[in-house]
């Protein structure tokens, strides 16, 4: 695949990487078809530089276990690049030779990631420039959906939760899906519905909960509901079967937090097994991976949103040429200094050197686990 990311030059050179893991209490929990989660595990990736230089980065690992593997994966790749300078794109191939024979997937593309977003930041701050500049972009103002919340439960609370996630201005949330019965969703899709304002978008998630025959009879029946997007109802691999929801329904299909690179949202759009695409910043590559994604998804003139990550996220929509939305969750919040703010529901990209991110370190220590 074309490499469509920036050439960057730069002066820094890695010397070594520090990864913390974190557990910070969610203020929703979330409850989806696949578990409840109350807490956010979270690794926080700090990649240091001779030059004094901090690029930093996290994950959400959705276990903890997963934090412990993905520092360990952090931790080796690391190893095999201190000394070199740090270019992402370099650095990044020589990162996926290297662990080829584990395979670029998975727990491994994850850990690449975050040592890619880590590198774009500190190559950003070495330029004195926010990371959609560096990118070719401008900070601006996205409109973003408050995603923080809206579990599975019941409709009453539901529609209580949708509307505080309303505060901020925001102007569109999402909800989980995936009831026992059809009837379930229409009861909850409904009283959402009837509590927010008219203009608010709402926005539907299964959390690959259905099988192909069930997911077509709720995505008819949720046609009429006021729903902007029904997301992965169906496994998220089972291409053919997105590509028929594609054409049998009149709801947008979206896909995408769990493409396996550029690759893997390549041979989605070529099956014609999405109307839209929002991928996930550390399962399509960094923000190399992002950036091929976007021409992409630029090429097939497909609306291109985010999913989690919003703070690296809004720099890297601002720099794609059909950005759409961005997913805003608050998971993150706790532990740093200045979160990304949110003014009339729009996400406002910092025009600060960088991605913005910086721990408090105060609150890390609070949260920290071992």
């Amino acid at each position: 695949m074309p490499d469509h990311s920036p050439a960057v030059t730069t002066g820094l050179t890695i010397r070594s990487v520090e990864t913390v893991a974190v557990e910070v209490p969610m203020r929703f929990p979330l409850g989806t078809s696949a578990a409840t989660v109350r807490e956010a595990p979270l690794l926080l990736v700090d990649v240091l530089t001779d030059e004094g230089v901090v690029g930093r980065s996290y994950l959400f690992c959705y276990r903890r276990s997963g934090a412990r593997a993905l520092s360990a994966l952090i931790e080796d790749a690391v190893e095999v690049v201190s000394g070199l300078r740090a270019a992402p794109v370099e650095i990044g191939a020589i990162l996926v030779r290297r662990f080829a024979l584990l395979g670029v997937a998975g727990l491994a593309r994850m850990a690449l990631a975050a040592i890619d977003g880590a590198l774009w930041d500190a190559v950003a701050k070495a330029a004195g420039l926010p990371l959609a500049t560096l990118l070719g972009a401008a900070p601006r103002a996205l409109r973003a959906y408050n995603s923080s919340g809206l579990g599975l439960m019941v409709p009453k609370a539901a529609a209580d939760e949708a509307e505080a996630l309303l505060d901020r201005g925001f102007a569109a949330v999402k909800l989980r899906l995936g009831y026992p019965s059809l009837a379930e969703d229409l009861a909850v899709a409904r009283a959402v519905r009837d509590r927010v304002p008219a203009g608010v978008e709402i926005f539907a998630d299964y959390n690959q909960a259905l099988g192909l025959q069930d997911a077509l009879r709720r995505g008819h029946a949720l046609a009429g509901e006021g729903i902007g997007w029904i997301e992965e109802p169906i496994r998220h691999d089972d291409l053919a079967g997105h590509a028929r929801l594609v054409r049998d329904l009149t709801l947008p299909v979206q896909a995408g937090e769990n493409f396996d690179g550029p690759g893997g949202m390549a041979r989605a759009l070529d099956a014609g097994a999405c109307d839209l695409v929002m991928p996930d910043f550390a399962r399509i590559g960094g923000v190399t991976g992002w950036m091929q994604a976007s021409a992409l998804a630029a090429t097939h003139g497909v609306p291109m949103s985010s999913h989690l990550f919003p703070e690296v996220s809004a720099h890297l929509l601002a720099a794609t040429p059909t950005a759409h939305w961005l997913e805003y969750v608050d998971w993150a919040d706790p532990i740093q200094q200045d979160p990304l703010r949110i003014v009339d529901g729009h996400a406002v990209v910092p025009d600060r050197p960088g991605t913005g991110l910086a721990w408090d370190q105060a609150a890390v220590a609070r949260f920290s686990i071992a």
